[in-house]
């Protein structure tokens, strides 16, 4: 394709990071484990890089949760198991997902020119200041291709998710805040948002009330014009944090790595909103058919 930028890259392998907290066999892995219910298995497996972290400092680094959410699940998952032990699960999740969900180019030279184009990348991702970013980049890359891919792309995801959390801080944005624009703005159930969350109704509403006094939304509940212009500052910011890798990768690389792997995230993609599984996580399909068409010209 004839432009990429850093989010474009990063909806190229987002999907391919998400199976590895919302397929069955994931789940399975952390219910094989002793986990309670989803939720367990979820901040086990994200947080494990950063060893038996306190809920308090998962809390913060993950931003958006509520911390009643988390505060359920750790310091508890720790007692079901040790973080080298959720690591060795979400790695078996992935790979049983990927095995089902792509078949025989799991194996395949596109897979492994893909992983190497990875490794390259997140060799250069930022991680001063972004903690799950260098959590991941210090883990070892497996072995099998697919899986080296899955394990740089996610350090790729928690280095830019890092940044995400430092636009939404310098914007002003708190976790509530922040989750009420994301859901005027994409056009997600308050519902949804508020379940995968846990944020209570009165702390929705009154981050909502407080959005409107600053003038991000209008007496409908739409975000203004002011609100427009902050939202998309958060993700250019967002976008420039996460350029370093891509920049080091060159463009004709960069079109490599799209070209390799948005197509494996596209029938991820597929496969996924069939399920109905976790709609926050994934690029929406339009724009991966985008890329892959473009990728492909």
């Amino acid at each position: 394709m004839n432009e990429l930028d850093a989010r474009a890259l990063w909806q190229c392998y987002e999907p391919y990071h998400a199976v590895t907290y919302f397929t069955p066999e994931s789940i399975a892995e952390t219910d094989a484990l002793g986990c309670k219910g989803r939720w367990m298995g979820y901040f086990g497996m994200r947080a494990a890089p950063l060893g038996a972290a306190p809920a308090w400092l998962v809390t913060s680094l993950f931003y958006n949760f509520h911390p009643s959410r988390v505060a359920k699940a750790l310091p508890e998952a720790w007692s079901v198991a040790r973080p080298a032990e959720f690591l060795a699960a979400r790695l078996r999740g992935v790979d049983g997902a990927l095995r089902r969900m792509l078949g025989e180019a799991v194996s395949s030279p596109e897979v492994a020119e893909a992983a190497d184009l990875a490794r390259t990348a997140a060799s250069w991702a930022p991680t001063a200041g972004r903690p799950l970013g260098a959590a991941n980049a210090a883990l070892d890359l497996p072995e099998e291709p697919h899986l080296a891919l899955w394990q740089a792309v996610t350090t790729l995801r928690e280095s830019r998710g890092d940044g995400h959390v430092a636009a939404l801080v310098t914007a002003g944005l708190d976790p509530v805040e922040a989750l009420v624009v994301f859901a005027v703005d994409t056009g997600l159930e308050t519902q949804y948002m508020r379940t995968a969350r846990a944020v209570p109704g009165d702390e929705w509403d009154a981050a909502a009330r407080r959005l409107a006094e600053r003038g991000v939304l209008d007496g409908s509940g739409a975000l203004t014009e002011e609100g427009v212009e902050l939202r998309e500052s958060v993700e250019a910011l967002t976008d420039e944090a996460a350029e370093a890798p891509w920049l080091e990768l060159g463009e004709d690389g960069s079109a490599r790595f799209a070209e390799l792997l948005a197509p494996l995230s596209l029938a991820i993609t597929r496969q996924n909103d069939a399920m109905r599984v976790n709609p926050m996580a994934l690029a929406p399909e339009a724009d991966l058919v985008r890329i892959v068409n473009g990728a492909t010209d």
